[in-house]
């Protein structure tokens, strides 16, 4: 039995060593500053800042990659979400969306939003990027104005 552990771990530790091998790719694109949602709500507007913060790692071309997003199997985890999440939505290419999809989009944040879904668990590891009740509204507010 003792022996039969031992080998499952050292099974279990050659797989994790062996994992670490497998990288996805962590390049951002490049941003064209003109294009973002920044630059067309200007800077008088509160909504840019709190997108940038809770979520610009996975809805932009702007992620910031912590030390845990190099470590798989979470490093794959990761690439998946940021690369769902701007195919999704994109705040670094808002304007090639047309002002129609630009008000759903806003309004589908507002409702994820709203309903936690968004950023949801992301929170556990970046506590920075969970919403507040005034993050919540601003952007439902600015949802509103569109």
């Amino acid at each position: 039995m003792r022996r039969r552990l031992k080998q499952g771990a050292v099974v279990f530790i050659a797989v994790v060593a062996g994992a670490q091998l497998v990288r996805p790719a962590r390049a951002n694109p490049p941003t064209d500053p003109s294009r973002t949602i920044g630059a067309a709500l200007g800077t008088t507007s509160a909504l840019p800042p709190v997108l940038d913060r809770a979520c610009g790692d996975c809805h932009s071309n702007n992620t910031v990659r912590s030390w845990y997003t190099q470590v798989a199997p979470l490093s794959w985890l990761m690439a998946r979400a940021v690369a769902d999440g701007r195919k999704a939505m994109n705040f670094s290419e808002w304007a090639g969306y047309p002002p129609e999809v630009q008000h759903t989009l806003l309004s589908a944040s507002c409702e994820a939003a709203t309903s936690g879904k968004m950023p949801g668990p992301y929170t556990l590891f970046r506590p920075a990027a969970k919403l507040s009740p005034q993050d919540v509204e601003t952007i439902c507010a600015a949802a509103r104005q569109s």
